[in-house]
């Protein structure tokens, strides 16, 4: 059973260095950097597990063994911008099952920077907050990496990365491999028997079981590569050529009508920098880049699937093109840019018959459509002695085009912009406030599709926030502390909300979120440390049509965690944290939200560094055992359901794993 304790504050803090010992580096009050993320991963595959267990404002989204998702705050999909080494990428599923996390791997990523509010104009539709990943860069040196990994539940990887170069030309490339079985919850269910005894519940239809000869099959194979060569052309001047191949096959999604039969995603960019230009021209980068998913999903594991299985079969496309011009004038820096991009998104429906592999048309279940912006941005710093200024602006023109001729084409304007004021009281002591106004356009699947039974709304608005943020920071010798406070006012809010018994349609409404973060660390002795995080969010509805619940859906109730870490010998780690949630009873009922119990899971870790060149890291994760459910069911997902509460997917239960690293 899930625990029902209610937790107290006290408890409900986190680790910044937890038990997968993600280390956080600071570099400014309003953002946060994440590194070593390929060096601590368990699960390279699940970006979103490694960020939501290191950053008090992010929370994740359970939808399979790997590819789950992201919430900066409570915000997630079209909300927050992702962006990879400056290539913009989305998913193409309509359901979330390839969430633009999922197409790139930990042991790939250098950093990630995690953007807290609307406060990037680099990016298009950077609403609410965003994530900057930045993968490895070749080396001119030679340098190598070897890493296996072993876990619970049939849990296999390898990956090796290798880099290496010369004075003209640098090159890296990386490749893993990974798979799993089906992981069980804390009662001992596999992701197929989690299903059989929802349906024993009434929570979804006896025809969404897993045949019986699929009941076993692997929960997910996932295979990636990733390519870089850069050429120095002059000098200060270089052309980088960038290449990241994702290929995801059978991943299960036990709380979903489908299953992904493949997942397979591309991602290329050419770049051509140029350092020193001129006095005061620092650096002029241009970037051409373009993506692309291809996500068919289907029902041939389930029972309705044992004569003829349906597949919905989604793809998308973005490409884009960047360019950034950097100034140090006099003490000021000065950034100045063009950016343009169009993304492609379509869908189809057909079924299969399995005796004959005959396959039948079953319409379009998502007409293409095209999103074309054009944007011009800038940003300026300058600092006043111990005041530091920052500011930006974005003015982005955005058509949105379908093919489909019943349907009418969206046009949209939007300027964005934002200034953050950082004061030092003194060398221990920082302040920060900013104020930021942003904005994101529809999609595709907001504005014209019908699936399943969500109707889009043609008519919508795009969404602005404007947002304040207040933050304080303290950094001393023996003691970290750091809190941000953040008040975020939307106007028309993109919202699905249920108009009957099965039927959802989107619209515009206002509405309010606040919150504040926290993170500290206090070094009790040079080997010992202990380290704390926590978050909390409210979301309201101020105005909406026949919506009685005024409680704003994906927001999470008061989590955190507190780690103790001990370092012996030279790099060597052994942790122990706590993870906990109070309960989640801010529900949004009236769009399908349910109340969850209040949850604590205990995590342990040992990093052992053999030699210089050899590391191994054992660990297990919730240590007790415990049943317990972290994500909610907002009917923005399409989720089993029998006409009453919807299945919602248990957390792993006790997990152990080891990763073995050899570096040369």
């Amino acid at each position: 059973m899930i625990s029902k304790k209610v937790i107290p504050l006290s408890l409900v803090v986190a680790a910044i260095l937890g038990a997968s010992e993600t280390k956080l580096e600071k570099i400014a009050i309003e953002s946060t950097v994440v590194t070593e993320v390929s060096q601590n991963a368990q699960v390279s595959a699940d970006l979103a597990s490694a960020l939501s267990s290191s950053v008090p404002s992010i929370d994740m989204s359970r939808r399979s063994g790997i590819a789950n998702d992201v919430f900066i705050r409570g915000q997630k999909r079209d909300n927050i911008s992702v962006d990879v080494d400056g290539t913009k990428i989305y998913g193409a599923c309509v359901n979330r099952m390839d969430p633009p996390v999922s197409h790139i791997l930990a042991n790939q990523i250098n950093e990630v920077e995690v953007i807290e509010g609307p406060y990037d104009v680099e990016n298009f539709g950077t609403l609410s907050g965003g994530l900057k990943i930045k993968t490895k860069k070749p080396t001119k040196e030679l340098h190598g990496e070897v890493d296996f990994g072993l876990g619970s539940w049939g849990y296999k990887k390898i990956g090796a990365t290798g880099s290496g170069g010369t004075d003209t030309i640098r090159a890296l490339i990386s490749a893993s491999y990974e798979t799993s079985d089906q992981y069980e919850d804390g009662n001992g269910n596999t992701l197929a028997e989690q299903i059989d005894k929802a349906v024993i519940k009434g929570s979804a239809p006896a025809a969404t079981k897993f045949q019986p000869k699929y009941k076993d099959i692997e929960a997910y194979t996932k295979k990636s590569v990733m390519s870089k060569i850069f050429v120095k052309t002059l000098e200060d001047q270089e052309i980088r050529l960038s290449y990241t191949g994702n290929r995801s096959d059978g991943v299960l999604y036990a709380n979903s009508k489908m299953d992904a039969a493949y997942d397979d995603s591309n991602i290329y960019s050419v770049e051509y920098n140029i350092d020193n230009v001129a006095n005061g021209y620092k650096n002029i980068n241009i970037q051409y880049y373009y993506s692309d998913v291809d996500h068919p999903m289907d029902t041939k594991y389930r029972v309705s699937g044992a004569t003829n299985y349906s597949t919905n079969h989604l793809k998308t496309s973005m490409q884009g093109v960047k360019l950034k011009n950097s100034f140090d004038i006099d003490s000021y820096k000065l950034l100045l840019g063009l950016d343009g991009s169009k993304r492609t998104w379509e869908g189809e429906k057909y079924s299969t018959a399995v005796a004959t592999g005959i396959i039948t048309p079953m319409g379009v279940s998502l007409t293409h459509t095209e999103t074309d912006n054009r944007a011009i941005f800038a940003k300026l710093e300058k600092s006043f002695g111990d005041l530091k200024i920052e500011t930006g602006a974005r003015y982005d023109s955005t058509d949105i085009t379908p093919d489909d001729v019943a349907k009418h084409s969206n046009s949209y304007d939007a300027f964005s912009a934002n200034i953050l004021a950082t004061y030092s009281i003194n060398q221990q002591n920082r302040i920060f406030a900013g104020f930021g106004s942003a904005a994101r356009v529809p999609d595709a699947r907001e504005l014209y599709p019908i699936v399943d039974t969500i109707t889009g709304n043609q008519e919508l608005k795009q969404t602005k926030n404007r947002e304040i943020d207040l933050g304080y920071e303290a950094s001393y010798d023996s003691f970290n502390f750091k809190i941000k406070t953040f008040y975020s006012m939307l106007e028309d809010y993109i919202y699905l909300r249920k108009t009957g018994a099965t039927t959802y349609t989107f619209e515009n409404i206002d509405a309010a979120v606040y919150g504040a973060e926290l993170s500290s660390s206090y070094f009790a002795t040079d080997k010992l440390n202990i380290n704390l995080n926590a978050s909390y969010k409210r979301g309201k509805k101020e105005s909406s049509a026949s919506q009685p619940d005024s409680d704003l859906a994906d927001m999470a109730p008061l989590r955190g965690k507190i780690g103790i870490n001990y370092e012996y010998m030279n790099n060597s780690t052994a942790t122990l944290e706590m993870q906990a949630s109070a309960r989640w009873n801010n529900i949004d009922s009236t769009n399908g939200e349910q109340e969850l119990a209040g949850w604590n899971i205990y995590n342990a870790k040992i990093k052992h560094a053999i030699d210089k060149h050899t590391e191994l890291s054992v660990g297990v994760n919730n240590l007790l055992n415990k049943t317990y459910i972290q994500s909610n069911s907002y009917v923005d997902l399409i989720l089993l359901s029998s006409g009453g509460p919807t299945m919602l997917l248990n957390e792993p239960g006790r997990y152990f794993y080891t990763n073995l690293t050899f570096k040369f």
